[in-house]
């Protein structure tokens, strides 16, 4: 599902590739030739400069990113 939020349309170009179970909401900007897979959740509901920040990683699922995050978060505890 595409949808906007807070008056910001996600802008997706024609080659890249969004899955029906995706759902892209708001302030998104999906590069040429990308891919959002199988309910992936992209949400655009703080704005950042773009100007100066550009991201590129690819996001295969969610259950990914919260591995990611969760290792990250014990190693900041068993560090701090």
């Amino acid at each position: 599902m595409i949808r906007p939020f807070g008056g910001v349309t996600p802008q997706i170009p024609a080659s890249a590739y969004v899955d029906l179970s995706a759902q892209v909401i708001g302030d998104v900007h999906i590069g040429e030739e990308s891919s959002v897979w199988c309910n992936a959740v992209l949400r655009g509901d703080i704005r950042i400069d773009r100007q100066n920040v550009k991201l590129y990683f690819p996001i295969t699922s969610m259950i990914l990113i919260s591995l990611v995050l969760t290792l990250i978060l014990n190693l900041l505890r068993r560090f701090f």
